[in-house]
Order: C-alpha cells, then structure tokens, then sequence
C-alpha cells in the first residue's frame, strides 16, 4: 500500500449529499478480479451521456479538475452497498483523499484499508471549500496527516481527527497483509516447529 504522509493537489467539488457506494462504482463493473482497472467507470452514469461521450454537465468533466487528487464531497459520503471497489475505483481515477462532514461507515474503514484518507471536517468548512474550488480553477490543498492539518496557500483552513492507529498505519504503507507479514519471522518459526503430521501451509523465503 503506497504510504500516505503529506498530499497535495488539485481540490474538485463533488456538491452532492448521499453519493452511494452504486453511483461511485456501477454494480456491472464489479466482475473484475483485480483491484485496478476501475478509474474509467468511476461515476460512470453521471460521468458519460448515454452515447459513451463525457457529459459536460458532471463535475469533475471540467477541464480545471482533471488531475484532481481531493475530492470535497457533501455529506454521507460512500453510503449504500459495503463494496471495496468505490475506494479502488476512486483511487484508479486518481484520488487520494475525500474531505466530507460525514461518510458512511463502510466506506470510511475501506478507506483505510487501501490507502485513501477520509477527512470529516464542519460542514461550513465543506461548504467554504466547496465554494473555493467552484471559484478558483486550479485550487489546490494540502493535507498533513501527521499534523492533521489541512491548508490551502492562504494558511491552515482547519484541523481534522484520526484514529492514531490507522493514521500509523497509512503514514507507514501498511494494509491488513503489510501488518500480518510485520510477523513474517514469527509466523516462519512458528510453522517449521509445527508437527510434520499436521497440515502445512508454504512458508515464505
């Protein structure tokens, strides 16, 4: 997992309440079986008209968000079905954190999982930054998980909350396997004292 410490980027307003797990990754695009591939179908129903052309009218179709690395979201963000393809899918596209009041509890611990930070901040901070990123093209910000801070060229616009724990575990790259494997040499021990009558599982050079 690529480790995150300091982001800076392109901030694209996405003034909506209630974005769904279904509206974030279409359910007809969960039969791949890896974990990329996913950035070209990443709100696909608002993203593209009906022809397969990008439709001007969405958002992030607009030529000052592209190459966005921070989603400013409305709140409740990630709700619906548990899927772990909405963070992929986000991700693919090039997102590294969402800023929002308020998400969803299975999309917030996905988050973690797979490298992306999910930032609640006051809905009036949302709202100021909704409002800054509509009216300055090109805005950009900078979020500082170790000092959990997040600021934009004029200063720091807010602080923001993290479990220290998953904040370690982002800060150092490490997803629930980089954890497991923290125990490689203990694991490996273990298995080569175990009875040579018990079932065996490879052990890693």
């Amino acid at each position: 997992m690529q480790p995150f410490t300091t982001l800076s980027g392109v901030a694209a307003p996405l003034d909506r309440v209630n974005v769904d797990t279904d509206q974030i990754i279409p359910k007809q695009f969960l039969k791949r079986i890896e974990r990329t591939g996913f950035g070209p179908f990443c709100f696909f129903d608002w993203r593209y008209k009906d022809d397969g052309s990008l439709n001007p009218d969405f958002e992030l179709n607009q030529p000052e968000y592209q190459g966005a690395s921070i989603l400013v979201a409305g709140r409740n963000f990630g709700c619906g079905s548990s899927r772990e393809h909405a963070p992929w899918a986000l991700e693919d596209m090039g997102i590294r954190a969402v800023l929002a009041p308020s998400f969803a509890d299975i999309f917030f611990n996905n988050c973690f999982k797979n490298g992306m930070l999910p930032v609640v901040l006051p809905e009036p901070v949302i709202e100021e930054l909704l409002a800054r990123a509509k009216e300055r093209p090109g805005y950009a910000l900078t979020i500082d998980l170790e000092n959990q801070l997040v600021s934009d060229q004029e200063g720091v616009i807010a602080s923001f909350g993290v479990d220290s724990f998953r904040k370690d575990c982002l800060i150092r790259g490490l997803d629930d396997i980089g954890l497991t494997m923290q125990h490689e040499p203990d694991i490996t021990r273990f298995e080569r004292s175990r009875d040579a009558n018990l079932p065996t599982t490879p052990v890693l050079a």
